[in-house]
């Protein structure tokens, strides 16, 4: 299994930042869309602008013939972009935007054991078991009763599940990216949002119908979330996986939780957990042992 190295290092932590912006975004678009039609727009939007990069770049999809890629394609779509954004933009209608944003760093708890039975090479060695069982309870800490106001109904309840089952979804969706035979990713990438597209928009428009009068604050929430979180960051997170691995990958998902909330904070006047910062602390704690070695080669 390839080393990180510092690119990848620097990809994490600029997909962390657009990831935990994202839920902050949502929290604003849904102020104008409902969730399937968020959803959807999402992938169209995304679908567009990786494929004219594509294009722009001289490439093409894969061919149609490549039935074993395009079975990837459809894995990946439905579970790193179609399911998630359905379940996040539904629970965000009863939870904060950071709250849904921290329920992403229960994400490497569903990986380490796929990623061991499934990816070669990608082991749970006692240090990495140690150092993700460190960083799971600062998540634990940070997601705790006391981060976000007591549940008041069963629908927030749902809610919360709701965001915790995306963060299952990507977890098997890193899994597929990292088992998915040698292909260019910025093939990949549109193929499998042009699958989403094709799951997600019958369905909003078969429940929610055409959107109508939508402010130009909608628009640019919808804009920046299929550019940005979807098509750019779906981009630099195939190239970690497939060059550092599924876990490595999930080191991001410690990060997100502390821009969704600060994110959250300071744009939309959420109330910020007390124990913001201690949770911060152990889960930074946690990735520095899960990852002394390449820490090491890194600041040496």
């Amino acid at each position: 299994m390839d080393k990180p190295g510092a690119i990848n290092w620097l990809r994490i932590i600029v997909v962390a930042m657009i990831w935990g912006s994202a839920f902050m975004t949502v929290s604003i678009a849904l102020r104008d869309f409902a969730p399937l039609t968020l959803a959807a727009g999402r992938v169209v939007i995304g679908a567009a602008a990786l494929y004219a990069l594509l294009k722009l770049r001289g490439g093409a999809l894969p061919a149609l013939s490549e039935r074993k890629i395009w079975g990837f394609a459809i894995a990946i779509g439905l579970l790193s972009s179609a399911l998630p954004f359905m379940l996040l933009s539904w629970g965000q209608q009863h939870v904060a935007s950071g709250f849904a944003g921290m329920s992403m760093a229960a994400l490497p708890i569903f990986v380490l054991p796929m990623a061991h039975f499934l990816v070669p090479g990608d082991r749970m060695t006692l240090r990495k078991s140690v150092g993700f069982g460190i960083g799971f309870v600062g998540t634990v800490w940070l997601i705790g009763p006391d981060s976000v106001l007591t549940m008041s109904s069963d629908v927030e309840a749902l809610a919360r599940m709701a965001c915790v089952s995306a963060a299952v979804c990507y977890a098997v969706g890193s899994i597929v990216t990292r088992l998915c035979p040698p292909v260019n990713q910025l093939a990949l990438s549109p193929a499998a949002l042009i699958v989403a597209v094709i799951l997600l928009v019958p369905l909003a428009l078969s429940f929610e119908g055409v959107p109508q009068g939508i402010s130009a604050r909608g628009w640019a929430a919808l804009a920046y979330l299929g550019v940005v979180p979807t098509a750019v960051a779906f981009i630099i997170k195939v190239a970690v996986i497939r060059s550092a691995g599924p876990s490595f990958m999930t080191l991001v998902n410690y990060m997100v939780p502390v821009w969704s909330v600060l994110f959250g904070g300071w744009f939309l006047a959420e109330t910020l957990p007390p124990q913001l910062f201690g949770a911060l602390a152990v889960i930074l704690a946690g990735i520095a042992v899960s990852q002394a070695g390449t820490l090491r080669r890194l600041f040496a």
